[in-house]
């Protein structure tokens, strides 16, 4: 462990997959075991100064000998998920955080229901894993654009078998994913697990509401805060710096803030890890 409390580790595999898709296979650098993690726990992973980004393990919790972490390499990526894809490479040492689970699996329930759309599939391997392991009744369903963006399916298959089902939602070589038909009622105690872009987990929300599913049998991990950056302009007081400073319509409060020379410290900026909270006073 790094002075600063992170954790040192080395990139023993790198499995590309199709799609833009990459897996990391972690390992201490100094060969310890890794701390252990709950299933649907992610990390934060410092790539370089300034660029710290949150990935879900999606390896088998009962091995802590590993983290493995899957990664797509985003379009519109703001530097975090190109870097790994593009610099890093078997044998570099990057530095990690402890596992934080914001996505925890509901163990008393009767029956889960795993929804992945994408990359968004990663928190829910590793929860597959661990309902194989306690022999926990559960489906998992992996949603893709179509067999060119079908970066786990194969593999998913391969080790859970017929509890896999996997949809394509731009192409006929598979169907697409059907709630209404697809997934058990709500009424009989099944809980949903998903994860995936915004838009589809608000469908999958809205067609679990639809099916018999309360709010409490619906959850979801959602690497991003949705901010409304519209209405009308305001002030924040920064009491301790004694400025008083105007925040427009359609600016965030820490570009206000860094603009009149206030540091305010950032990692993620997608409202995710926490670095950047404050007191607010009033």
């Amino acid at each position: 462990m790094s002075a600063d409390g992170a954790i040192l580790v080395k990139i023993t595999e790198l499995k590309r997959h199709q799609g833009e898709t990459v897996s990391l296979y972690l390992q201490a650098e100094n060969g310890a075991a890794l701390p252990p993690f709950e299933a649907g726990a992610h990390i934060d992973v410092f790539i370089e100064e300034g660029l710290t980004r949150q990935y879900s393990l999606c390896g088998n919790p009962a091995d802590t000998s590993t983290y493995r972490l899957g990664v797509l390499r985003d379009q519109d990526s703001r530097g975090g998920s190109a870097a790994i894809n593009e610099r890093l490479d078997i044998g570099d040492v990057i530095k990690v955080s402890a596992p934080k689970n914001h996505f925890p699996l509901i163990e008393a329930s009767p029956h889960s229901v795993l929804i992945g759309g994408g990359i968004g599939i990663t928190p829910l391997i590793a929860m597959a894993h661990h309902l194989t392991k306690t022999g926990a009744r559960f489906e998992l369903h992996y949603c893709a654009s179509d067999a060119s963006k079908d970066a786990f399916g194969e593999e998913l298959v391969s080790v859970f078998g017929d509890k896999v089902s996997i949809y394509y939602s731009r192409s006929d070589e598979k169907p697409k994913l059907s709630p209404q038909t697809d997934l058990p009622s709500g009424k009989d105690g099944a809980h949903i697990y998903v994860c995936g872009p915004s838009g589809f987990m608000d469908w999958v929300f809205a067609q679990g509401a639809e099916h018999g599913y309360s709010d409490a049998q619906l959850h979801k991990e959602d690497f991003g805060a949705d901010v409304d950056l519209s209405g009308a302009g305001f002030q924040v007081e920064a009491r301790a710096s004694g400025i008083t400073l105007d925040v427009a319509d359609g600016q965030t409060i820490v570009d206000a803030l860094t603009k009149a020379g206030i540091a305010i410290e950032v990692s993620c900026e997608e409202g995710v890890c926490g670095t950047c909270l404050c007191d607010v006073l009033e």
